[in-house]
């Protein structure tokens, strides 16, 4: 089983509820039901969840209702910890390179204020 955690600004702002927030209610629904599936299997198809080649262990998160596909970028802590940074509306075939350097500089962000004590 793993923990999903939604990633904060050091403003305390959460970038992937401020995403959900401007989906449809079905497309919320949509995205939460993939989120529970990474969160309660041990084996989650690459459909619904896989890491990212030539990242900085960056994972995406995907769901798709109908036409509209959803991604939500994290990484793993501590295995079976997973932290969102950013979510976005696919509209091409690849995962734009802004959202994943978004993703790893959040990251490194997470990683610098775990080790600093300040969450």
């Amino acid at each position: 089983m793993r923990e999903i955690l939604f990633f904060k600004t050091s403003s305390g702002k959460s970038p992937v509820e401020e995403f959900l927030d401007s989906l449809s209610a079905k497309d919320v629904q949509k995205v939460l039901w993939v989120l529970r599936l990474v969160k309660e299997q041990p084996s989650v198809s690459t459909e619904y969840f896989k890491k990212l080649q030539g990242t900085d262990g960056i994972w995406e998160i995907r769901a798709k209702r109908g036409s509209n596909a959803f991604r939500l970028l994290g990484f793993l802590d501590e295995g079976r910890l997973v932290i969102l940074t950013n979510g976005f509306a696919k509209k091409t075939r690849k995962t734009p390179e802004s959202e994943i350097t978004l993703a790893e500089k959040r990251k490194t962000e997470y990683v610098s204020r775990k080790q600093n004590g300040r969450f």
